[in-house]
């Protein structure tokens, strides 16, 4: 089977009237490791565009979280290449309850990604910048670690590289995750990390200053409750710690050849995300400026509009260097053409009412490998 495998061009993009989705995009399914059904959403600027940007959300997050983003780089004369991972939005979950965070191992999520860059080597133009947050931010990070050519510039906000364990030593947190997923209780919930998606309230537990940024994602998530994703499992958890220790095990030898321009945000008030291993690794790498957005919550992207400015301002500077304006690429429509035989024997579109046909569940499948 052919890595570039598009199953159709009609996955649904959620809007609500506070938040439509951006003009001149549609959603569409692609195929994932091991053949999970995963959504992406593509956009093309009014204007010739001047590159292609792929979005990577974090824990939990839909594309529909980022249309303000994304409307934010269509203005900038970017074509964007938005996604779901594999476990949230509308991609593919990989156990029965579709509320739990559960995820395998990283190479999964980085197979998935190589393949969404496969899928467009001949039809977003170049050149191309990743924008990850949190944990696609550190997912981005891997890519680049390991070498992915065509990233001309990166832009990330608070990299999960290493989360704060509140009365908890990081050493204690490890050993009992450890201990939780090799006794076979990998897809179990933490206990300890309640986080029921609809039961979140602004003055409660919001990551951003901004109650209409924040309320308008509520109403897009009550509208579209498929979206939801809540508590972590052990196995989640496991992943989310071995990414992190993965990039800052590096010594500098292979961080120091990452050449890529990479701007690196963290905000000075994430409650998520401890800053000072960001700092430091930002160091190590060929290319990156590591900037502190003092006052900032966890969601930079949609804080207040005072913070938010800012990290707007950094990322117009990267653009302006990566792909300065008047220097158009060539935008390919539609996806490449399959030949039968490349094709997974179980593609399966998604039904009348647009949600993929997997949305109460994993496959048996999936399930046993979970």
């Amino acid at each position: 089977m052919s890595r570039i495998a598009a199953l159709s061009a009609n996955a649904p993009l959620m809007s609500v009237p506070e938040s439509r989705a951006p003009e001149g995009g549609s959603g569409e399914w692609y195929r994932g490791a091991g053949g999970l059904r995963l959504r992406l959403g593509f956009w093309e600027p009014k204007r010739p565009a001047r590159g292609t940007v792929f979005v990577s959300p974090g824990r939990s997050e839909p594309i529909e979280k980022y249309y303000e983003i994304i409307r934010d780089l269509l203005a900038r004369d970017m074509c964007v290449v938005a996604h779901d991972w594999r476990g949230q939005g509308l991609s593919a979950r990989l156990l029965p309850d579709r509320l739990k965070c559960h995820a395998r191992a990283a190479d999964e999520f980085m197979d998935d990604f190589q393949r969404l860059l496969d899928a467009f080597e001949d039809r977003a133009p170049k050149p191309w910048l990743m924008l990850g947050h949190s944990m696609g931010a550190a997912l981005n990070l891997m890519t680049l670690i390991k070498g992915e050519p065509r990233i001309s510039g990166a832009f990330f906000t608070n990299p999960m590289l290493r989360m704060k364990t509140g009365k908890h030593s990081l050493w204690s947190v490890n050993f009992q995750t450890n201990w939780q997923v090799n006794h076979g209780r990998g897809t179990d919930y933490v206990p300890e990390i309640f986080d029921d998606p609809f039961e979140h309230t602004f003055d409660n537990d919001a990551l951003t200053h901004d109650r209409t940024r924040y309320e308008t994602w509520r109403e897009q998530l009550f509208a579209c409750p498929h979206l939801a994703v809540g508590s972590p499992t052990w196995g989640w958890l496991s992943f989310a710690l071995k990414v992190g220790e993965t990039l800052l095990r590096d010594k500098g030898k292979v961080a120091k050849k990452v050449k890529t321009p990479i701007t690196l945000l963290c905000s000075g008030d994430d409650h998520l995300i401890n800053k000072q291993p960001s700092k430091q690794f930002a160091k190590k790498l060929g290319k990156a400026n590591y900037i502190e957005i003092a006052g900032a919550e966890h969601e930079l992207l949609i804080e207040s509009d005072d913070y938010r400015a800012e990290a707007i301002r950094h990322l117009d500077e990267l653009l302006d260097f990566v792909a300065p304006r008047g220097v158009a690429g060539e935008v390919r429509r539609e996806m490449p053409a399959l030949a039968e035989d490349e094709l997974p024997e179980d593609v399966a579109l998604s039904g009348d009412d647009g949600l993929p046909e997997d949305v109460g569940g994993a496959s048996e499948e999936d399930q046993k490998s979970a």
